[in-house]
């Protein structure tokens, strides 16, 4: 039933933003800008797209190398894809992509916290590497263009860098972690103590990973700027309107705002970020609004075979059943 209300309260809150948008500009144009975009481009996009989560998935293996888990690449872009089609198609957004995708590797290791630990990490090297990015490009598009408001973008970027990485360092922190330990002997949560240790070991892993952490930073940089570039291929298909520089900029930051778990499958909530950012530097509606519906088909499209995928395991555990039943019937015969 709670899950029931929250999918209900997460459709009235994407339906909310989407009319919203919608009632500020005109769904004609919009129509027409998409109707008439260079589709060449947008393929281009697309195949881009599907590098970056390739890229991203290399990532996850270098990081659970560094546990000395080993997973074939092919087997990681499995669990992906079938956590980017849920996150896309659940009823409820409650089972993201990243529960999905642990859950998966969990069952394929029988190792639970360290695949747990291993997509925390993964996922927090990432929002690192996308905030220093968004952190450097408006220090540059402040300078450049002089603007208050990305002057003010510029410090909340910058402070929120700080706060990451101090956050992950206190994160590895073997000291932080005993002292949290204490807390597990209280009697209520005694129980939950070997869980815990099991993720502070596992989390252990990484904290003189520096290598492996290096690259997860420098791989997690070139995702972001590929997924830069399949927007700014969606601005050229559109006509273009929009500069490389604000792209840089303002992509990052609505990766950020996709985090907040209030709509479905980011739909309102990812044109709302579109339309905010880029009407800070005057670019019109019409064209941030088209440019993020098109991301969205985009993300939408990129994770239909997660869907395939799926299917297709369940039909294999579904015969290998069948075929047990009926041998067991058999020899019982």
């Amino acid at each position: 039933m709670k899950d029931r209300l929250l999918f209900l309260l997460k459709v009235l809150i994407s339906l909310g933003l989407i009319f919203y948008l919608f009632s500020r500009v005109e769904l004609g144009k919009v129509a027409g800008a998409i109707g008439s975009a260079n589709y060449w481009y947008l393929l281009l996009a697309l195949a881009l797209y599907f590098l970056a989560i390739t890229l991203g998935c290399f990532k996850w293996q270098i990081l659970l190398r560094a546990q000395s888990i080993e997973v074939p690449l092919l087997s990681l872009l499995s669990y992906t894809f079938v956590g980017l089609f849920f996150g896309n198609f659940l009823p409820t957004n409650v089972v993201g992509v990243d529960l999905v995708r642990g859950y998966d590797l969990a069952r394929h290791t029988e190792r639970a916290a360290e695949a747990a630990i291993s997509v925390l990490v993964d996922r927090l090297v990432g929002l690192i590497a996308f905030i220093s990015i968004a952190a450097a490009m408006a220090v540059i598009a402040a300078y450049l263009t002089g603007l208050v408001s990305l002057r003010l973008l510029m410090v909340a970027t910058v402070i929120a860098l700080i706060l990451f990485a101090v956050g992950f360092a206190l994160l590895l922190s073997r000291r932080l972690r005993a002292l949290l330990e204490r807390l597990f002997d209280l009697p209520w949560l005694l129980g939950l103590a070997p869980l815990y240790r099991r993720l502070s070991q596992a989390l252990g892993f990484y904290r003189h990973s520096y290598d492996a952490l290096g690259k997860a930073f420098l791989i997690s940089a070139s995702v972001l700027i590929i997924t830069n570039f399949v927007n700014y291929l969606i601005v050229l298909a559109l006509g273009g309107g929009i500069s490389l520089l604000y792209i840089f900029l303002f992509n990052p930051l609505i990766a950020f705002v996709l985090l907040i778990p209030i709509s479905v499958g980011g739909i309102g909530l990812n044109q709302s970020a579109y339309v905010f950012f880029f009407n800070l530097v005057g670019v019109p509606e019409v064209k941030s609004l088209s440019l993020s519906l098109i991301m969205q088909v985009i993300i939408i499209l990129a994770s239909l075979p997660g869907g395939i995928i799926w299917w297709r395991k369940r039909r294999v555990a579904s015969l290998a059943m069948e075929t047990e039943e009926v041998w067991e019937g058999e020899v019982s015969g």
